[in-house]
């Protein structure tokens, strides 16, 4: 006889169908396997006591402070620790619970039905002279054959912009930006490129937006988060998709002492808001993509805290993207000119995905390719 530990098992039904459990058993089991932590802030103290025993009582676990017993506070932060059959049991018997359980059993139901996405590969074009990757840029000549090869590497997505967005970048008008973009535009327009990937416009000015749409572009991407209603109203006029992008102040400001009391819980409630807001003006969640925003007003910890809870904005029903392309946060890590940062890059961008992002935003499309087909190789198996 051997006995091994086994590392985590993505497919878990299929691991089981494969052990030749039979059929009955396998959802059941397949939950049994799936371990799932949960962080609660300000829970009720009454709500944190009756949790704690609900969960001891069917074998899972809140983690409390030690004067929760004694009600010493009004309430306090927990994680709520259970596998996925303990969380589909705590989301039913909590909301016949008071104290404000009821929103917890609603949160956690939202977890235990995630849609997945298969995951896709989105290709940068600049159509300016300052992003702060040089291989990015390309001029209207050679951006078709760009996108071509982009394409032909594993991109279905193509994410092209006119505006550096890099902390402190110079602001732009209107008019300038559609003049960078117009050529480009023209030639996906002309060479028929939109038939091949679907291609996002890197923009939150509405005449630089809507030019693009009109030229066969499906994809906002939008770094101010939907905060200009006519970016939604034009998704919403041509059907096409909006990524919706958390950014703390603006690119002049945004790395200026950036802060948070808690990251992730204050990019969900930003997430929240312009959902409802999308959602209100004719926007479904299947069009909705949502980007945490890497570097756009976070330090490294901020990043570093929004990579490792990723999963959670899952919880949305939308597309999770990731880019953190090359991005300074590499540089805070471990000292890397630009151009040396793809392996940096490659091991954000292969965590994000592990962690629920399903699109990825990369200046390097062949090498993230190979990348995400042996990760998913492994996944699999």
């Amino acid at each position: 006889m051997q006995i091994y530990k086994l590392g985590e098992i993505t497919d878990k039904e299929a691991a089981l169908k494969n052990l030749g459990v039979e059929k009955g058993g396998i959802s059941i089991m397949a939950k049994k396997m799936e371990l799932m932590c949960f962080y609660i802030k300000d829970l009720k103290t009454p709500a944190a006591n009756i949790l704690k025993q609900d969960a001891l009582s069917i074998g899972a676990e809140l983690a409390v402070p030690g004067g929760v017993i004694l009600c010493e506070k009004p309430a306090y932060d927990c994680i709520l620790i259970g596998t996925k059959k303990h969380i589909e049991i705590l989301s039913r018997k909590e909301l016949a619970q008071p104290f404000g359980l009821k929103k917890v059993a609603e949160e956690l139901k939202k977890f235990l039905s995630v849609k997945t996405y298969p995951t896709r590969i989105m290709g940068i074009i600049n159509a300016n002279d300052d992003s702060f990757f040089e291989g990015s840029r390309f001029l209207a000549a050679d951006a078709v054959s760009r996108c071509e090869t982009m394409i032909a590497e594993g991109a279905e997505i193509i994410d092209i912009g006119a505006v550096s967005s890099r902390p402190g970048a110079k602001e732009v008008s209107a008019e300038e930006e559609l003049e960078r973009i117009r050529p480009i535009c023209d030639a996906v327009l002309e060479h028929r490129l939109y038939e091949k990937a679907l291609f996002s416009i890197d923009s939150y000015t509405p005449s630089v937006v809507e030019y693009a749409l009109k030229s066969g572009f499906g994809l906002i991407n939008d770094i101010t988060g939907a905060g200009d209603e006519e970016i939604i109203k034009l998704a919403v006029k041509y059907n096409a998709k909006l990524c919706i992008m958390h950014m703390q102040g603006t690119p002049q400001t945004m790395q200026k002492e950036p802060c948070y009391e808690d990251v992730t819980a204050e990019v969900s409630g930003f997430f929240e808001e312009r959902i409802t807001r999308c959602e209100a003006m004719g926007l479904s969640r299947g069009q909705m993509i949502l980007d945490v925003g890497i570097g756009f007003g976070k330090s490294l910890e901020h990043n570093l805290a929004l990579l490792k809870n990723m999963q959670h904005f899952t919880r949305f029903g939308c597309e999770v993207l990731i880019g953190a392309s090359r991005k300074s946060m590499i540089d805070k890590i471990i000292p890397t000119p630009t151009e040396e940062r793809l392996p940096g890059t490659l091991a954000i961008h292969l965590r994000a995905v592990e962690n629920g992002a399903s699109i990825v935003r990369c200046h390097d499309v062949k090498e993230h390719q190979q990348a995400i087909k042996v990760l998913e190789a492994m996944r699999e198996r």
